[in-house]
């Protein structure tokens, strides 16, 4: 199934990775083109053997699947080059955030199916969360196609289109957030003298044992959290820090600000589409 991907970033790259390694696709069938970036493409071709070209018709012509990676700001020109070679047959999936399907279909000028994902970077190790919608073009086929590539990625979960802005907040966005956490614990570790290999273990160990317990246990986080902190305790006396400084709501605030900018993105081609 020949699957063109208009972009080369970490996203595109990620799905690529995921897919070949859970063997959604092969890498002949893939063909990546990005705006001028011809080192981009050249490491990609280096590193996972697919196909990359900057000929239209060697991107495009008989391609089943087309992923649209490139930055959201670009995405008129991709639709306006893809748009000949489009067919009823096609699929277009979208990873750009805030780009509402509707400016999809209205820009194609024709009815296609679309499948808008919102995936992780995560996805390069097979361990994504995303969500996906899907126009009302889409067949059962198509359904189960999109199915198949993204769960090669990572978990994956069909909500409304309204509800993809709050999925960007969770789990788009998500891995940059733990990441920062991360990184104040590595900060710590080296100031209280820990050696930064060993550090990293204990770090890693501790997110994974605790993802297992919200993922495994039954419990509420409320409570898990509770079962750690002993009156008069270390964990107690560290989660008044965090209270102090109104951590919690300072990330209440991080998602739903993140939320809101996929919103923002997308109120811009909504509004577009109303000059046209």
């Amino acid at each position: 199934m020949k699957t063109a991907f208009i972009g080369a970033g970490s996203m595109a790259e990620a799905i690529i990775t995921g897919a070949l390694v859970n063997g959604a696709l092969q890498k002949e069938e893939i063909v990546v083109t990005n705006h001028s970036n011809q080192k981009r493409l050249q490491e990609l071709t280096e590193k996972y053997k697919v196909n990359t070209s900057y000929d239209h018709e060697t991107i495009f012509q008989g391609a089943k699947v087309i992923v649209l990676a490139m930055k959201p700001k670009d995405v008129k020109e991709a639709l306006q080059t893809i748009q000949s070679y489009v067919t009823s047959d096609t699929l277009i999936i979208s990873v750009l955030a805030g780009v509402p399907m509707e400016f999809i279909e209205s820009e194609l000028k024709q009815q296609v199916a679309v499948v808008r994902a919102m995936p992780n970077t995560s996805a390069m190790i097979g361990k994504s969360a995303t969500g996906i919608s899907l126009n009302s073009a889409v067949t059962e086929q198509q359904k189960e196609l999109a199915l198949q590539l993204f769960s090669a990625i990572g978990l994956t979960v069909i909500v409304e289109e309204h509800l993809l802005d709050a999925v960007t907040g969770i789990s788009g966005s998500g891995p940059a957030f733990i990441y920062y956490v991360v990184e104040a614990m590595e900060s710590s570790a080296e100031i209280l003298g820990l050696e930064k290999d060993l550090a990293k273990k204990l770090i890693i160990q501790t997110l994974t044992g605790a993802a297992g317990m919200i993922e495994t246990s039954g419990a509420k986080t409320e409570e898990l959290r509770k079962a750690v902190t002993s009156p008069g305790g270390t964990t107690e006396a560290g989660l008044n820090v965090l209270n102090k400084h109104n951590v919690k709501n300072a990330f209440i605030e991080c998602i739903t600000e993140a939320t809101a900018q996929s919103k923002r993105l997308g109120s811009r081609f909504q509004k577009q589409e109303m000059k046209k």
